[in-house]
């Protein structure tokens, strides 16, 4: 075994997102990219000598070769021990989770989230740091910033290391550990969650759940944990086996692309419960028989039922939202009488206030929802929540619903997505609705008085860094809103999305389809941003 010094020349797009790296396969695949990138990496965290890091993905195209170079780079680089998921698998929570267990320096996460896979998909590389959490934005910088002056990386020529067999090797002087995926993970939730009352639920006979992984990471979790630890029948998980290309699916959890599912909970002799999670393991849907949960009605609801749940029995600090986030979260910690914070997107954000105990549940609208046990959002977390609040208040979702909108009102809510645009068209309609920022305030808009119009920021109120041009808000005297953002985690051109908010506290109108409730809204949003003159679209690719 030798190290050598391989000269290279910078990329120029290696600025990681909200969740690291995200490019196509084949870019990654270029010769240097993923090692110039990790080596960026390495050179930024800190001496690594002595240290311990975490590895592994979701399984997706690319995942074990990758992992055999970042192995070998790591050893180069002077790492001391790095534990790797076993088969190179270890969902984003589980990373999280490992990190914060044996007080790693970090952790490397090869994932792409929720976009697709296969040779033709894409991939991702993401650093979270010692807190268990994705690299702030400080550290996101100097990656970047590292990475278009980098002219070297070093890397140990040596065999691959064998990725299916727990225990121990050496590579050089590196201890490789190939651990069990699931253990760790499992054990925390044990931590936190009533896994009596769960398996009674599970195992009463009338009580019937799904839980779709689409052949993505946590299918391996979800088996262990539904079907053998909580008692449920073999054959509640489905699409189990994580596959390179997620079974040519498109492993995001939402009406369109968990279709499977869905049939399944609004068709005939449907389960009482379902729940899909998507690529890394980080974001979750949740469903009753023939109905829906929005997330942001989602952690609504955790967090007005948290007390029922053992890790959460003393109450909570605080929760946090992101900014498109609907406001129904705030309505909850307004009636118990904790803060409720909101934050940019990007699950970072919520570090600072988890660090400073100040929020305890944390959720977003993009389907994903997690809490102080980790630095990370959690799928699975998700899910034996909701199980751990039905099992004791004895009633179907719907219920559960129904009556926290009888208590709190109901945010009817809705985001529609236009995916793969143009990119310069996309940054023209963003152009355009910042000249209308200054004007609107005071304007009619159909039925609706403009309040307020601005581009949010956010400054942190732990550490004080500015986060600007967070996302374009027309705000309405009713309490009603329209949130326009361009998202950062696609790979194809440019994705518009667009968030629909209208409060409504009658309980007689809390029934209506949302698309119908907010209607009027959409129309508007529409017309302000020019939406199909900038696009070239009829109508979203996705509506949630």
């Amino acid at each position: 075994m030798s190290i050598r010094n391989i000269s290279t020349t910078p990329f120029q797009d290696q600025k990681p997102g909200t969740s690291g790296l995200r490019k196509a396969v084949t870019v990654f695949q270029q010769p240097h990219y993923l090692e110039n990138f990790v080596q960026s990496i390495f050179d930024t965290v800190g001496d690594l000598r002595g240290q311990t890091l975490i590895l592994g993905g979701d399984g997706r195209y690319y995942n074990r070769p990758a992992i055999q170079i970042i192995l070998k780079m790591a050893a180069a680089n002077g790492v001391a021990r790095v534990k790797v998921g076993r088969g190179g698998i270890l969902s984003t929570p589980a990373t999280s989770c490992v990190i914060r267990k044996y007080n790693a320096l970090g952790g490397i996460i090869l994932s792409a989230s929720h976009n697709p896979g296969g040779p033709e998909g894409d991939f991702g590389v993401k650093y979270n740091s010692s807190n268990g959490g994705p690299a702030p934005e400080k550290m996101t910088a100097a990656i970047f910033d590292r990475s278009k002056v980098i002219d070297h990386y070093k890397i140990l020529t040596a065999p691959d290391v064998n990725l299916d067999t727990l225990g121990e090797s050496k590579l050089a002087d590196m201890v490789v550990e190939v651990i069990d995926s699931v253990q760790d993970y499992e054990k925390l939730m044990e931590s936190l969650f009533d896994f009596g009352k769960i398996r009674e639920l599970l195992t009463s006979g009338n009580f019937r759940m799904c839980m779709d992984s689409m052949h993505a990471v946590t299918g391996p979790y979800a088996i262990n944990l539904f079907e053998q630890t909580l008692g449920a029948p073999k054959g509640t998980v489905i699409n189990g086996t994580p596959l390179e290309d997620f079974g040519d699916g498109h492993p995001d959890p939402n009406l369109v692309y968990a279709h499977e599912l869905v049939e399944i909970l609004f068709g005939d002799n449907a389960p009482d419960f379902g729940a899909a999670s998507d690529g890394d393991g980080d974001r979750n849907m949740i469903l009753g028989r023939k109905f829906f949960v929005t997330p942001s009605d989602s952690l609504a609801v955790l967090t007005a039922n948290a007390t029922l749940v053992p890790g959460y029995a003393d109450g909570l600090a605080g929760v946090a939202r992101s900014m498109p986030t609907s406001q129904a979260a705030d309505r909850v910690a307004a009636d118990l009488g904790i803060d409720c914070y909101e934050t940019p997107t990007g699950w970072k954000f919520f570090g600072n206030l988890l660090d400073a105990g100040k929020a305890t549940l944390c959720g977003e609208e993009s389907f994903g929802s997690g809490s102080n046990h980790i630095r990370e959002k959690d799928g699975l977390w998700a899910v034996l929540f909701w199980l751990n609040i039905l099992a004791v208040k004895q009633q179907p979702v719907e219920q559960v619903l129904k009556e926290h909108w009888q208590k709190y009102g109901r945010n009817y809510y809705s985001r529609h997505d236009y995916e793969a645009i143009n990119s310069d068209r996309a940054n023209q309609l963003m152009a355009n609705l910042h000249a209308q920022i200054p004007n609107l305030k005071g304007k009619k808009l159909g039925n609706y008085e403009v309040k307020y119009s601005d581009d949010f920021s956010y400054t942190d109120l732990v550490d004080g860094s500015i986060s600007e041009n967070q996302g374009i808000r027309i705000g309405f005297t009713d309490g009603s809103r329209i949130v326009y953002r361009l998202s950062g985690t696609g790979t194809q051109g440019a994705t518009l999305r667009i968030y629909l908010e209208s409060y409504e506290p009658d309980s007689s109108k809390h029934n209506l389809d949302p698309q119908q409730s907010l209607a009027d809204l959409i129309a508007i949003a529409n017309e302000v941003a020019q939406v199909r003159t900038f696009t070239n679209m009829e109508k979203p690719t996705v509506i949630t």
